[in-house]
């Protein structure tokens, strides 16, 4: 790829982190069969893989939700959590699962203490729209009545996308999520604008790659008016949890987390928006060698375990 005017912008860590990516998972490889990205990302995400911090114990299983059985993984340390997050991985809606996050939900659940459930929710194309959505919708009522503690909604890219969904759709839920955690989350906002057109080009993630996953994951006359498929085109941003969103600088999607906490504030709720300076689209791969990352891993950790404990961090 060209540097472009990134190539003073972002720091030498971080490009050493996005030519890493790329030499695992060029941008050419979008015109390959999924299956075969689906294999490199797999790789990739090994070889990224931080381990996991001591004394966090994961356990997997299923979720039986209508006729399929959804796999789940759950993290805990020893004690009593007071609170459990649900968390929907990214990888466009075609890429990643359990394996591709497991360090950063053990992360997660080390830097909070709450217990985590990692969601393997169905991929597209051979799963459309609404397959993963419902499948997020399932694990939340699951976790809603089965682990008796109060729930954070988590994602981050498409699996931000999943979290506000739910969040939308669950907000009257007699366990509705006590906050929601969206990190560089596809909401579904105005592309003709903001960032989409400031950042089309951006390192790891393209407006061309925006439009090619949206593409993917859409089933035939898919309106993108559907608040389940873009949460954005909800007409109403009323009841929903403390929301906190973090995007990167440097990605198309950047813009999708200000309107997002723009239309939350506006209908009474609480929302906190941060555009975490010169990073890019993917930054949690580069939380240990990064430090912008790190500390931008270490507030999304303290967001989500501040919402956990029923405390509003900003």
């Amino acid at each position: 790829m060209t540097r472009g005017s990134y190539e003073t912008r972002l720091d030498p860590a971080l490009w050493a982190y996005i030519d890493a990516v790329n030499a695992w998972y060029s941008p050419e490889i979008i015109g390959l069969p999924i299956d075969k990205q689906r294999a490199v990302y797999d790789r990739m995400s090994r070889a990224f893989h931080q381990g996991r911090p001591a004394g966090v114990k994961a356990s997997d299983g299923l979720i039986a939700a209508a006729g399929r059985d959804i796999p789940v993984r759950r993290y805990r340390l020893e004690g009593n959590a007071q609170a459990m997050v649900i968390y929907y991985h990214g990888g466009g809606f075609i890429l990643g699962g359990l394996e591709s996050h497991d360090d950063i939900c053990a992360e997660l659940c080390a830097g909070t203490g709450f217990d985590v459930l990692s969601v393997d929710y169905r991929l597209a194309p051979e799963h459309l729209h609404p397959a993963a959505f419902d499948d997020a919708v399932a694990a939340f009522e699951w976790a809603a009545a089965r682990s008796g503690l109060p729930l954070v909604l988590c994602g981050e890219s498409a699996g931000g996308n999943l979290a506000a969904a739910v969040a939308q759709a669950t907000r009257r839920h007699a366990s509705a999520a006590i906050g929601q955690v969206l990190i560089y989350p596809e909401l579904g906002g105005d592309e003709r604008a903001g960032s989409y057109i400031e950042h089309a080009d951006a390192p790891l993630l393209s407006v061309a790659d925006v439009a090619f996953y949206r593409d993917v994951r859409s089933a035939r006359r898919q309106s993108l008016d559907d608040p389940t498929f873009a949460p954005l085109r909800d007409k109403d941003f009323t009841g929903l949890p403390p929301t906190v969103i973090v995007t990167a600088e440097c990605d198309p999607l950047s813009s999708d987390g200000e309107t997002y906490r723009d239309r939350v504030v506006a209908a009474g709720g609480k929302a906190w928006w941060h555009e975490e300076p010169r990073l890019v689209h993917s930054f949690l791969r580069a939380r240990t060698t990064v430090p912008a990352a790190a500390e931008a891993f270490a507030r999304i950790v303290g967001a989500v375990g501040a919402l956990g404990r029923g405390e509003w961090p900003y």
